[in-house]
Formats: structure tokens, sequence, C-alpha cells
């Protein structure tokens, strides 16, 4: 595993290129990768140009942080999309796994799973919720995939990931922590 002394966007290089030395190791497919304004994106592209694999990126959605407003241009979506990328916004899964918490515990508490994935990391808990968020698309299928996020913005946190619709959350399978900040 790639340890991180500190969390953030100096890692993401580094963290992309782990992600990608893991996919090509696993014999995997899928990358999935968090990217508010596509520079993560984009460098993910780069680095499987060529590769046997789709790489699937995962906005925010519209309205996140001004109404009706995404932060990725349709510019950059477009690029993104020309050099073979499947670019997906939709409601973040964590704001809708009420749900399978209330069928599996008895009560919804929403953040409960995002604060305790939290302590692993920020970048642990996206790369769970990006993996819900693509199966929730039909984006991810049921092999297992190579997720990157982060703390902000950039990349830190890798892991492969057995993904499950968000209102099967229990179902999820994290398989390996390929890279991670230490101190988030």
């Amino acid at each position: 595993m790639t340890t991180f002394e500190k969390a953030g966007r100096a890692n993401t290089n580094e963290c992309l290129k782990a992600a990608v030395e893991e996919l090509k190791r696993a014999g995997l497919t899928r990358l999935i990768v968090a990217s508010t304004y596509g520079d993560t994106a984009l460098k993910a592209a780069g680095l499987i140009s060529g590769m046997n694999a789709t790489l699937v990126v995962i906005t925010h959605n519209y309205g996140f942080k001004n109404p009706a407003q995404l932060e990725m241009t349709q510019e950059t979506r477009k690029q993104l999309e020309d050099m073979g990328a499947v670019v997906h916004t939709g409601t973040m899964a964590f704001r809708n796994i009420g749900t399978a918490i209330r069928q599996t515990l008895g009560y919804s508490q929403q953040e409960l799973i995002a604060n305790t994935l939290r302590l692993f990391g920020q970048g642990v808990k996206v790369c769970v919720e990006i993996a819900m968020m693509a199966a929730d698309a039909g984006l991810a299928g049921t092999e297992d995939v190579v997720t990157v996020a982060g703390t902000c913005r950039g990349a830190d946190t890798a892991a492969i990931i057995q993904p499950v619709s968000s209102n099967c959350l229990f179902d999820m399978k994290i398989r390996k922590i390929i890279a991670k900040p230490r101190d988030w």
C-alpha cells in the first residue's frame, strides 16, 4: 500500500499511478474516479489511454455548491468523453442510503456510514460512495473496480471495491486499500 504523510492534491499523480498499476496487476477493466472540476479525471484518462479499461468519472450533482450549477464545465466533460471516459453526474449516494440503514438497523442515520468510513480518511468514504453511485447508474457492473478519490481537490486515496447499488450498501466489499494518507 502507498501511504502519504498528508492528505491532498499533491498526492494526485502518485495515487493515480498506484491505482493504474493495481488495475493492471489485478487484471481489472474499470477505473472509477471522483472528479469535481475534471483535473484528476483528465490525468486518469491520460494514464489509461491505450489500455483495455473503462474510465468512469463521478462528479458532484448539479447545485452542490451553487443552485443549478455544476463545477465541471461542459468543455471538460466533452474532452473526457472524447478520450473515452463515461462521465456521470448524480446524487451523492450517502445522501440516499437511509433505506439501507433502516432495513438493516431499524433507524435512518444517513451520516452514520459516511462518518464511520471517514475514520479511515475522507478519500476512503468517497471511494465507497463513487462505487455506489457508478453502480446506481449502471456503470460499475458487479466485478471489482479500482476507485480513486481524495480530500478536497486531487486524489490521495485508491481502493479495489466490489461495487453494489446504494440500496445494497451492506453487501459491498472493500477488497484492498491501494493508497491513502496516513494523517488526513
